[in-house]
């Protein structure tokens, strides 16, 4: 049976009101508990428990972003790529809304990249979180670090061929395997040591938990890179890799 809060709720997001539709939804973890919150979380339309989540997120937390499942949140993040924002809103808004969920406890990251990484959209949706931050991204694959150090007396040194680095660029230029050269590299830092509860948390986590994924997301980021550069080369009117447009026949945002 739907729980009649399922239609307040909805009718509340429909109008704007997201914050009293959230004061409906902890209404019942209150006076019923929060296995029967998440029974109702799990049969309102994912669109409506993103709206929710957007609002309460990891700088205003609700108790939704505690008791919701891994793929009850999964189900609504992957949404987020559909709405057409902007780049320097949908990012921010992403990151925090993920944040809110991953980093709640120790385990919530794992389970959270797990149904990512099964997911069609999983990759593009942590390529899309990982904005801005591609180049440290990739310092971990091949480094084991996110700032790579610099030798000043390499750096310095007469340039040759020989040295591992540029061997393993020229390698994935010439579109080796990225998994071959990232299998080299172990991580240097323990998860405490990058534990911000933001992106080098989860970079750390799915190195370390979800090496395919990790690879397909290393190979997903140099590729938008790729095109990014090609773009700026070439006068065009087609939007910025990474920012996710809405088709004409998506369903529209409650919000």
């Amino acid at each position: 049976m739907t729980h009649p809060v399922i239609k307040q709720t909805q009718a509340l997001i429909l109008a704007g009101e997201i914050a009293e539709a959230e004061s409906h939804l902890v209404a019942i973890a209150e006076e019923e508990g929060d296995h029967a919150l998440v029974a109702v979380l799990d049969e309102m339309a994912p669109k409506d428990v993103l709206a929710v989540l957007r609002e309460f997120d990891s700088s205003k937390e609700s108790v939704i972003n505690l008791v919701i499942s891994p793929e009850q949140f999964v189900d609504a993040v992957v949404l987020e790529r559909k709405y057409g924002e902007p780049l320097e809103k949908y990012v921010p808004r992403l990151r925090n809304t993920m944040n809110s969920v991953m980093h709640r406890d120790a385990a919530a990251c794992v389970e959270v990249l797990e149904c990512l990484a099964e997911h069609d959209e999983g990759v593009r949706v942590l390529a899309d979180y990982f904005t801005d931050h591609y180049e440290a991204l990739h310092n971990l694959a091949y480094h084991g670090i996110f700032e790579n150090e610099i030798d000043a007396e390499r750096a310095f040194a007469p340039k040759r061929v020989s040295t591992w680095d540029a061997e393993q660029r020229d390698d994935l230029d010439q579109g080796l395997e990225v998994g071959d050269a990232v299998e080299m590299v172990r991580p240097r830092m323990s998860r405490s040591e990058v534990a911000d509860g933001d992106w080098m948390e989860t970079a750390w986590v799915l190195r370390h938990e979800f090496p395919d994924t990790f690879e397909l997301l290393v190979i997903e980021t140099q590729d938008r890179l790729r095109r990014a550069a090609e773009a700026a080369l070439l006068p065009t009117e087609s939007p910025e890799p990474g920012i996710p447009r809405q088709d004409e026949d998506e369903e529209e945002s409650a919000i």
